[in-house]
């Protein structure tokens, strides 16, 4: 059985991905910054939460990191850790930069270090494309990220790659572009619409404020991107991909859907608030998705309506009153 450690596992990607592996027979072991008291709700809310070890490990410690491979002795690594939301790196960006930049830092010291044939998967963003126009962007497409997200992403992206050429290790950036799921935590903004929608489709007197709408992302679903990052680390050479649908939505297609799904007309729930405008916003975003296409036998296999309908679900089930 093949060994693997999730690093961010309580997470979204992390829960989706540990359940994926499972499913392959693989022995896993995840970390947290205190694995006595992380929180297990997503793990639990996907049945795996006893079916993984858990570990603690700081992202700044490369001797703790050490310590978990010695005692893990892994096939693959898997780096899905670090502060995720885009609008908080802006009043968090110190802490974005420690655990997103010098979290892989460590890990790839911590690899290099103990000299064994660890594979390594490093979660990179589309944050860290910025503003490409109308174009998707490729794995040849320049950075120009315009928030400390994607300013961290652009150097833990680059890291891997100086990494893999200079000390031959097995390292890999898996650009993954939005991917939602129900387990997207409540600060985002894709659960913020569904859970509010469903709110008001319930007949609670509430207004959805959001920031610009006019924004556009290629969004996709989870589980299948988790699936892609498996493969990233099946194949003969480490190299970079980019995982995405292909598809770009803008967010007030997003609101729209997601009221459509609930027989609602979304004009008549949602302002915009201009107190929700980022200091720097990418307008557009969409992915080329190609070269895991061909090289790995990937593709999205999850549409836009699909997914809509999907969260929409996942959030009626979980709010339905006891008395429905």
């Amino acid at each position: 059985m093949k060994r693997a450690i999730i690093i961010g596992i309580t997470g979204q990607d992390g829960a989706y991905l540990a359940k994926h592996l499972l499913t392959r027979d693989y022995c896993i072991w995840g970390t947290s910054r205190n694995a006595q008291t992380a929180a297990l709700g997503n793990l639990q809310a996907l049945g795996v939460a006893g079916k993984v070890e858990l570990l603690s490990l700081m992202p700044s410690d490369t001797s703790g990191a050490t310590t978990v491979i010695d005692t893990v002795e892994p096939n693959e690594i898997y780096f899905l850790s670090g502060q995720s939301s885009v609008a908080r790196s802006f009043d968090l960006p110190a802490e974005t930069i420690e655990s997103t930049t010098i979290g892989i830092l460590n890990l790839l010291e911590a690899v290099r270090y103990c000299g064994k044939p660890v594979k390594i998967f490093h979660s990179s963003s589309s944050e860290s494309f910025g503003n490409i126009g109308a174009l998707r962007a490729n794995e040849t497409t320049p950075f120009k990220p315009l928030s400390p997200y994607g300013v961290a992403k652009a150097s833990a992206h680059w890291l891997v790659d100086n990494y893999r050429l200079a000390y031959g290790l097995f390292c890999c950036d898996g650009i993954l572009f939005n991917h939602e799921s129900p387990l997207r935590p409540e600060w985002s903004v894709t659960k913020k619409i569904v859970a509010t929608a469903c709110r008001i489709k319930r007949g609670e007197p509430e207004r959805l404020k959001l920031g610009h709408l006019d924004i556009s992302r290629d969004w996709g679903w989870t589980p299948d991107y988790v699936d892609a990052m498996w493969r990233i680390l099946q194949a003969p050479k480490p190299a970079n991909y980019v995982v995405a649908t292909g598809q770009s939505h803008t967010l007030q297609e997003f609101v729209a859907a997601v009221f459509d799904k609930l027989d609602l007309n979304w004009r008549d729930h949602v302002d915009v608030d201009t107190q929700l405008f980022r200091p720097l916003e990418i307008d557009h975003n969409a992915g080329d998705p190609t070269k895991a296409m061909v090289e790995l036998g990937w593709r999205s296999g999850t549409d836009f309506g699909q997914l809509i309908a999907k969260l929409v679900s996942a959030e009626l089930s979980r709010t339905v009153q006891p008395d429905a």
